[in-house]
C-alpha cells in the first residue's frame, strides 16, 4: 500500500471505523507474554497502527518501538501512549525500506495483519528487515490474512475491502518458504482470527532467528 493512500485512510476514517484498528491486544501475542515464551526485552511492532500493541507491552515491562508507513497513524499513536502513561518509541517509516539503525536492536519483532498489505514482491526484503532487527536468538511472530478466509468475496489471492485496499492472501507453503531462510518456524497454522465484523482465517507463524554458523578459527 502506498504511503499516501494508507495516511488517508487514517486522516478520514474515524479510528473505530478502521478495521484493524483494535485496542485490544490479540490473544496470541498475550499468551506469549503471560507464559514468558516472550519475556520482557526490547521489542518492535512493525505496521503499529495506533500503537495498541505497542502500549501493551510497554505495560508487561519491554522497551517498545512502533513503526508505522503512515505519518498520522504514528503521531495518534503517540497520543495513545501519553494517554494510557507509557513511553514508546514511534517512527514513521516504510517498513520494506532502509531500516539500518534498527540492525541487531531486538529481541522480540512482531507484525500483526500487515504483511497481507504487502504483495509478493515486497515481502522478502520486509522479511529480510525484520530479521535483521533481531539479536540472534529473537523471536518473531508475524499473522496475516490466509486464501481459506472467506471475506472480501473468499477466492483469489488479491481481494479489494470495503475500505479500497487491496490486500494479497498467503498459503501455509508460501510463507514457509518465505520465512524458512532466515528463521526457524517454532509454529505455523491457520487460526481463526475475530474481526470486528466476523472473523477471518488468518495464518500465524512464530519463529526464532536463525543464528549464521560461525567459521571455525584458523589453526
Amino acid at each position: 500500500m502506498k504511503s499516501a493512500d494508507l495516511d488517508e485512510i487514517y486522516r478520514t476514517i474515524p479510528p473505530r471505523d478502521i478495521p484493524w484498528n483494535a485496542e485490544a491486544p490479540p490473544e496470541t501475542i498475550v499468551d506469549l507474554v503471560e507464559s514468558r515464551t516472550v519475556p520482557p526485552g526490547d521489542a518492535v511492532d512493525f505496521g503499529c497502527g495506533l500503537g495498541h500493541v505497542c502500549v501493551y507491552l510497554a505495560q508487561k515491562g519491554f522497551t517498545v518501538t512502533g513503526v508505522d508507513l503512515s505519518p498520522t497513524a504514528i503521531g495518534l499513536a503517540r497520543e495513545n501512549a501519553r494517554r494510557h502513561g507509557v513511553t514508546c518509541r514511534f517512527l514513521a517509516a516504510d517498513v520494506t525500506g532502509d531500516l539500518a539503525e534498527f540492525r541487531g536492536a531486538f529481541d522480540f519483532a512482531c507484525d500483526w495483519e500487515l504483511l497481507h498489505h504487502l504483495f509478493p514482491e515486497q515481502r522478502d526484503r520486509y522479511v529480510r528487515n525484520a530479521s535483521e532487527s533481531l539479536r540472534p536468538g529473537g523471536r518473531y511472530l508475524s499473522l496475516c490474512f490466509s486464501e481459506e478466509d472467506p471475506q472480501f468475496g473468499g477466492k483469489g489471492k488479491y481481494r479489494r475491502t470495503p475500505i479500497g485496499t487491496v490486500l494479497y492472501f498467503s498459503s501455509e507453503p508460501e510463507l514457509r518458504e518465505l520465512f524458512s531462510p532466515r528463521f526457524k518456524i517454532l509454529d505455523l497454522r491457520t487460526i481463526p482470527v475475530r474481526a470486528k465484523r466476523g472473523s477471518h482465517l488468518a495464518i500465524c507463524a512464530f519463529m526464532e532467528k536463525k543464528v549464521a554458523p560461525t567459521k571455525p578459527a584458523k589453526a
